[in-house]
């Protein structure tokens, strides 16, 4: 079932995603070359904390930290570390919390210092797919039209977009119907109503859209071990069209 939220529902929704934004723009501009993921999972606690906020991630379904954090070939649930971030790195930013009864979640791909350029395009590419999805997420679209807008940016690009993992829904849950792949055909699936709120989260590999999830339980990686580029909005559909929650203005 998909949950319609009222206005003061999203209003609510918003505060929560404006703190995952305050989060994840103070870490982008502490990402370089010699940090460790570690601390970028201890200052995002640290923010959250103060806004009288909780982490969203951590315990859930036991996942021990705050942050995700995957670097290179890793597009998902990459666990901090004592991993320390080397020039022409890439690392995905995953990061959700808990406040006043409901979620946000969003996420972003950094560079760590100077990336050769085809990597650079990959994170640009997944980056536009992010808001062409997000332009599609108007009442009266169907979830499809959100899919396909994310498959055809990469795929033109000559990228490929996982398909093991997808967006979902979110609110008082972090995770609500309905699940939002990132392929699919437009006019196909749910009609898209006002109050529906969606956490949509293009993941774009290099290579194969393969991937495997390492022995830790957690991260997954590409299986070819080509780099992988992960974008995330929590996005509301209003009467004006789509809203971006997790945004800081």
């Amino acid at each position: 079932m998909i949950v319609l939220k009222l206005p003061d529902e999203i209003k609510k929704a918003r505060m929560s995603s404006r703190i995952v934004a305050e989060v994840l723009d103070t870490l982008r501009k502490l990402v370089r070359p010699g940090v460790k993921t570690i601390e970028l999972n201890r200052i995002a606690e640290q923010i959250t904390a103060k806004r009288g906020a909780k982490p969203a991630f951590k315990g859930y379904h036991g996942y021990p930290y705050a942050l995700c954090t995957s670097v290179n070939e890793e597009v998902v649930h990459g666990m901090p570390s004592e991993r320390v971030l080397q020039e022409g790195d890439i690392i995905g930013l995953d990061y959700g919390v808990y406040y006043q009864d409901y979620y946000g979640d969003a996420a972003i791909t950094v560079p760590v210092g100077k990336v050769n350029e085809e990597v650079r395009r990959l994170m640009k590419v997944t980056e536009q797919s992010l808001y062409d999805a997000i332009a599609q997420t108007t009442a009266g679209n169907r979830l499809g039209d959100i899919s396909a807008a994310v498959q055809m940016r990469a795929e033109q690009a000559g990228f490929s977009v996982v398909r093991d993992f997808v967006g979902h829904g979110i609110g008082k849950n972090l995770h609500e119907e309905p699940q939002i792949p990132n392929f699919g055909k437009k006019g196909r699936g749910v009609e898209l109503k006002v109050g529906m709120i969606f956490a949509i989260e293009p993941m774009v590999n290099m290579g194969s859209y393969k991937v495997k999830v390492l022995p830790d339980g957690w991260t997954v990686v590409t299986e070819d071990n080509g780099f992988s580029a992960h974008f995330e909005h929590s996005v509301a559909i209003t009467d004006n069209g789509p809203d971006i929650l997790s945004k800081l203005n």
